[in-house]
């Protein structure tokens, strides 16, 4: 699976530092999103993770489609 690389790259000293992906940096920006609307996060805390991950990996295959079609 593809994960988009690197979600803040930066190379230091001469070795790149990948840090955490785009596929991880996606989920946790919908995660906080679906947790700041949830009456009861701790009740769907499964859920919610894992429909942050679906939304990120909507995200990486839109952002891919869009790479080819330019």
């Amino acid at each position: 699976m593809k994960n988009g690389g690197g979600a803040f790259p930066c190379n230091t000293y001469g070795s790149a530092e990948r840090g955490m992906n785009l596929r991880d940096y996606f989920a946790g920006q919908v995660l906080a999103q679906i947790i700041s609307r949830d009456t009861d996060p701790k009740k769907y805390i499964r859920d919610n993770a894992a429909t942050a991950y679906l939304y990120a990996d909507a995200m990486l295959a839109e952002r891919e489609r869009n790479d080819e079609t330019q």
